[in-house]
């Protein structure tokens, strides 16, 4: 489960890299990505 996580958080990152713009847009994908992982591990 962990290894399927961190896959998808790559995937995640990549992704977000190439739709935001601006450092500032990758930094406020990568915050909500945080949120998104901490909250799926907190479950």
């Amino acid at each position: 489960m962990k290894r399927v996580l961190i896959l998808l958080s790559l995937i995640a990152v990549v992704a977000g890299a190439a739709g935001c713009n601006t450092v500032q847009g990758f930094g406020e994908d990568l915050h909500h990505l945080g949120n998104s992982i901490s909250n799926a591990a907190s479950k």
